[in-house]
Order: C-alpha cells, then structure tokens, then sequence
C-alpha cells in the first residue's frame, strides 16, 4: 500500500503536534485505501459527541459495479483514539484555536492508520512568502544547470 498524504496540509497549516489514530472502515473501503483509491486532501478531523471524526475524505470504491447501493465515499468515518487523548486535544483545540488536520493515510501491520495534526492555520501572507522562495529556489537551480 502507497502512503496516502495530504501535501497542502503543511501548506495551510503550522503543524505544532502529531497524533496517529485508528479508523473505522467497512470492508470494501479497506479494499479500496490499501489499492490507493482515497484522497484526505480537503479533509479536517471534528470532535463531536466525545468522539473524533474523518470529515470530507474521499474513499472511493474498490470495484464499482460491486459497490454497495447505500454507498457513500465522502461519508464521516470515526476515528479511533482513547478516551484520555480526546479530552487532551478538546482542550487545545479549544484554549489555542488549533485546528485537527489528517496528515496522511497508512497502513501498519495490516491495519489503517491515520496521522492527525494540530495546527494554526497559516495568513495569506506566510503562503505568499514560502511560494516567494520556493521560486528564488527554482530559479537558482535553473541558473546552477546552465
């Protein structure tokens, strides 16, 4: 199985802390995230009910003319953290407006793993600054090859 990774994640976020969690999926969206057919860009991760929950993931299904008809890829998918570790990131999420953003989609030892990140979402003018440089980079590398 690839690494699902969710690249723009670093890109709108300042990534303070990292979290890995479990996720709840039915057998034919196993299938489908180990073949690589899922994206989490776009995705944030919301705390309701006590519970963490997979919002706005994609996972699309494995075969589709044997897809169940109730189907739905971008449906919520809950998350599987302790107890102790929910009442933790409640806390920051709410005393420092941290966000839960999915970093990446995994598999480790034959099981999902998602990497959740707490982060403050970055100002218009940090991006404009990293693509500032990411261009002074490309533009020193063009000029070193020729």
């Amino acid at each position: 199985m690839e690494t699902i990774s969710n690249k723009k994640a670093y890109f709108d976020y300042e990534i303070s802390d990292t979290l890995e969690a479990g996720i709840e999926l039915l057998g034919h969206e196993v299938k489908a995230v180990r073949s690589g057919k899922a994206g989490i860009v776009g995705s944030v991760v919301k705390i309701y009910g006590g519970q963490l929950w997979l919002v706005g993931a994609t996972i699309g299904p494995y075969q589709i003319k044997n897809t169940p008809k109730d189907f739905d890829p971008q449906r919520s998918r809950r998350l599987l953290v302790k107890k102790a570790e929910i009442v933790s990131l409640m806390g920051q999420v709410s005393s420092k407006n941290l966000t839960l953003v999915p970093i990446k989609l995994y598999n480790k030892k034959g099981l999902i793993k998602l990497e959740i990140g707490l982060g403050v979402h970055k100002k218009k003018s940090d991006k404009r600054d990293i693509i500032k440089k990411r261009e002074a980079e490309k533009n020193i590398r063009r000029q070193v090859n020729f």
